[in-house]
């Protein structure tokens, strides 16, 4: 694959971004919704793209409310884990297995159910919208998809335990400058504002900022995925980063482990490219762990994205990948069903 940001080679890129001066200027960003006047209406995601920057609001104040520890137990304990095979393979690699233990790590994890347990003030729908955004932000910055994965990760894992006002959202990414991302968010939030919200996040974390993440558990199965694959290496690639990049939008797919979203998004690539052709297989079942029904449910969720089910109208995503560089696959679509046989277990 061509490009840095969605290569799946386990070497880091040597390619660092250009250092930004203080002379440089940035270009004028997208008009996109101001992150502190997002509404929780439903009817507001369809306006999102056009609607024009607002200046912040004079005052901010901070809201944050820790679980205690008996909700911070019950959080832990109502993470759905899907059936994974327990006889894993010594095809898989030494780096597989140590990734998914570190994703068993419930301290690691975001509940799949704070946004009603926990947030009072925000939905599904602004989280979709801040995600959207996100990915604008690390294209026109340039950073790597890795950083992208894990901003989502930190976002979840710290709304699950701390209730956020509307106008007190973090979005937080590894920046080039301070002043950059203020300037981005047309200045809604001051840099003493970003810094405070960057320290309370790194310390509900515990400075732990290295989960595993589907980026992670994808560059690994491609390889078993890509083994004796007779059609394009590249497009299979390309499909399945488009794919994952979809799942970081929904909030349901925050029940998934990271491992679950990658093999599922290699499943739905294969049977988008090849519908009549089994899109699962003994050798990425051995070495993944997870047989087709293990996939099953977060299958159809990532095809349900995948065909616009629900008709959002964001789109960060989806042009991204409609672009030649990433090989148009944003373009392809999938066959409205999958069969129910592609689910049932593999034969030996």
């Amino acid at each position: 694959m061509d490009e840095q940001e969605n290569s799946l080679s386990t070497t880091p890129s040597s390619n660092k971004r250009p250092s930004m001066s203080p002379s440089r200027q940035i270009p004028a960003p997208k008009k996109r919704v101001v992150l502190g006047e997002i509404s929780n209406s439903t009817n507001d995601v369809v306006s999102t793209q056009n609607s024009a920057p607002k200046k912040p609001k004079s005052s901010l104040k901070k809201k944050k409310k820790k679980t205690t520890k008996r909700e911070g137990e019950a959080l832990k304990t109502e993470i759905v884990v899907r059936s994974v095979d327990p006889r894993k393979s010594d095809h898989s690699s030494s780096i597989y297995r140590h990734l998914l233990s570190l994703e068993m790590d419930m301290n690691k994890r975001s509940s799949p159910s704070y946004m009603g347990r926990v947030q009072n003030d925000i939905s599904p729908n602004m989280r979709e919208i801040l995600v959207d955004w996100l990915v604008e932000v690390a294209e026109e910055y340039q950073l790597v998809t890795d950083t992208l994965f894990l901003t989502v990760s930190y976002i979840d894992r710290y709304l699950s335990s701390y209730a956020i006002s509307r106008n007190k959202k973090y979005e937080e990414i590894c920046p080039p400058r301070v002043e950059d991302f203020c300037y981005i968010t047309d200045n809604t939030y001051i840099m003493e504002e970003v810094l405070e919200m960057e320290r309370d996040v790194l310390k509900f974390l515990n400075f732990d900022t290295g989960p595993p993440t589907t980026k992670n558990f994808l560059r690994i199965l491609m390889r078993a995925a890509l083994e004796n694959y007779k059609s394009s290496k590249t497009q299979l690639e390309f499909l399945s980063c488009y794919l994952v990049e979809l799942s970081l939008l929904d909030y349901s797919c925050v029940q998934f482990l990271p491992s679950v979203v990658a093999a599922s998004a290699i499943f739905l690539s294969r049977f988008t490219i090849q519908p009549e052709v089994h899109p699962w297989s003994l050798a990425l079942q051995s070495y993944s762990g997870y047989r087709p029904s293990d996939l099953k449910m977060c299958v159809r969720a990532i095809h349900d994205l995948q065909l616009n089910i629900k008709g959002s109208s964001l789109r960060a995503v989806r042009d991204k990948y409609r672009k030649p560089k990433y090989a148009c696959v944003g373009t392809l679509t999938s066959l409205p069903e999958i069969p129910a046989i592609y689910f049932e277990a593999i034969d030996i």
